[in-house]
């Protein structure tokens, strides 16, 4: 799960996703594609979001997105078109880049939507944010559960 630094959305995502897949044998990180946080847990409107709805992501910490992680991961999810772009810019093969999506494209296939950044607004906007990731995290899951056969 990538987004820009790394404390919003992709650290929401991040939890989401491992609440819903406890039962899959699959690894789910998030990481930024600029280092402005590096280190820093998640802003703290995504870790009362989050608590409220069952999910602790209060341990996470930021990362920067490396060339290395397309090469470790089998899926990328970008939260908007930037990102996407970003990732694109370190993927040095189509296996990589063919890794590389857009989240909610999960929920809304092909629709491209990018999840709203919330950090500059108020508390509101992330509840959007972790209802538009629930969505999205909801379809992943059973789109794996079905690839693992579950």
């Amino acid at each position: 799960m990538v987004c820009l630094g790394n404390i919003c959305r992709s650290p929401l995502a991040e939890g989401i996703l491992a609440s819903k897949c406890e039962h899959l044998p699959i690894v789910v990180d998030s990481a930024g594609t600029s280092a402005h946080h590096i280190g820093e847990g998640p802003d703290h409107r995504s870790v009362h979001i989050a608590t409220v709805n069952g999910i602790d992501i209060a341990d996470q910490r930021a990362r920067k997105l490396m060339k290395s992680d397309l090469e470790d991961f089998d899926l990328i999810f970008a939260m908007d078109s930037d990102n996407y772009t970003n990732i694109l810019k370190l993927a040095s093969t189509e296996l990589d880049r063919n890794k590389v999506h857009l989240l909610l494209n999960e929920f809304t296939p092909e629709q491209n939507k990018a999840v709203p950044d919330p950090y500059f607004g108020g508390d509101q906007g992330f509840e959007i944010v972790f209802s538009l990731l629930d969505d999205a995290c909801e379809a992943l899951k059973n789109k794996l559960e079905k690839e693992f056969d579950v």
